[in-house]
């Protein structure tokens, strides 16, 4: 892990803000989805990017039956 420098307090209601060119830096938008990952005593957040919940690939995503499924997989699906 990059050490920053940076601290953030978290408030009342649980919230910690990202600087403005940490955001920047990683291409994180207002209302970008963020996941969140614990690592050991570590939480990690990462930009979330839909993927194929067989594969793990994130191309041209599809959304069936409120699972995200890349066209390769939904293929062989459809194959059964």
């Amino acid at each position: 892990m990059k050490a920053t420098g940076i601290v953030r307090r978290v408030d009342e209601l649980g919230r910690i803000v990202l600087p403005i060119e940490m955001r920047r830096t990683l291409d994180i938008a207002e209302k970008d989805a963020l996941e969140i990952y614990v690592e050991g005593s570590s939480v990690i957040l990462k930009k979330y990017k839909p993927s194929c919940i067989f594969c793990d690939s994130a191309r041209d995503i599809t959304v069936f039956k409120g699972k995200n499924v890349c066209p390769k997989c939904l293929k062989e699906l459809k194959s059964l």
